[in-house]
């Protein structure tokens, strides 16, 4: 195990290369998705690609965090630029899901399923052709540049730093929790966001964490999707109001009672596990971790 914050450092160096694998592991792992998903365009293939861009901007993050510089920022661009060429993709793809199992329950949703395949189909040809064009010469090179500053980094508080930067994702969440109004579901959107951040810079940096349990990846998986249950729902509710008028040419009624439920249950679920999230991390820098009790 790397030693952590609590624990005598005779160097950094075993440090930096944690950082340098886990930056290069990611990288890597970026560059696999983009092939697989050229290839075979599944919907698989786009989640893990997406998921895959996450991690990129959460090890930035993390690196930037500890020693701010311009590359990282334009870096942290470049990828924030290629989730939002999938927004309209994976938001299609969640309500054809979502409608794909309920609509033995609500049949008059096969006029805007049909429709919604449409778009489907427009949206993964433009993708597609997008796909093919990305070029990662700038992005490597700034890679290459961020990893020789590692190399050579040398810094008796990078451990600490780490766990610093942590520490203030953490705090984000929190203070966002803290604002959560139920009746206004934007609120625990604004906590999924930040959630998200800081789970992907804690998968990152487990290997710091002394007695870290395993199992917290899953649970702050499962707790993250409470929240993105929410937003799926509120996604669909959206697009049903925004359909053409041959896309939603049905009683409206029954539609919308089933999906405020839908809403309603989902709200309900996370504000019954909210309190999860003390189980994470350390309330503050001074004080130890949950599973250190």
């Amino acid at each position: 195990m790397i030693p952590s914050e609590t624990q005598d450092i005779d160097s950094t160096s075993l440090v930096n290369q944690f950082l340098l694998e886990a930056l290069d592991q990611r990288w890597k792992n970026y560059r696999a998705e983009l092939k697989r998903c050229r290839m075979e365009f599944s919907n698989e293939a786009v989640h893990d690609l997406r998921s895959a861009a996450r991690r990129m901007l959460a090890i930035i993050r993390l690196l930037n965090s500890i020693s701010p510089r311009p590359r990282l920022e334009k870096l942290n661009r470049a990828f924030k630029d290629q989730l939002d060429e999938f927004d309209d993709l994976r938001d299609t793809q969640v309500i054809l899901a979502e409608i794909s199992e309920t609509i033995q329950e609500l049949p008059q949703l096969q006029v805007f399923q049909n429709y919604l395949q449409g778009v489907e189909k427009d949206l993964l040809k433009t993708l597609r052709k997008k796909l093919k064009v990305i070029d990662l010469f700038d992005v490597s090179k700034r890679i290459r540049r961020m990893r020789g500053s590692l190399k050579t980094q040398s810094n008796d508080d990078l451990v600490s730093q780490i766990f610093q930067a942590v520490d203030d994702e953490f705090l984000i969440v929190k203070q966002r929790q803290n604002w959560i109004n139920p009746a206004q579901a934007s609120t625990i959107h604004r906590v999924w966001i930040a959630f998200k951040t800081f789970r992907y810079m804690v998968e990152i940096i487990n290997p710091l964490l002394p007695d870290f349990p395993f199992e917290n990846l899953k649970r702050m998986n499962d707790y993250q999707s409470l929240m993105g249950e929410i937003q799926d729902v509120e996604i669909i509710m959206q697009a049903l109001a925004d359909a053409p008028v041959h896309a939603s040419a049905f009683d409206p009624e029954p539609v919308r009672h089933y999906y405020e439920g839908c809403h309603a249950e989902a709200i309900s679920a996370y504000m019954e596990a909210m309190n999860q999230l003390d189980t994470f991390w350390r309330p503050a820098p001074d004080q130890s971790f949950p599973w250190e009790k």
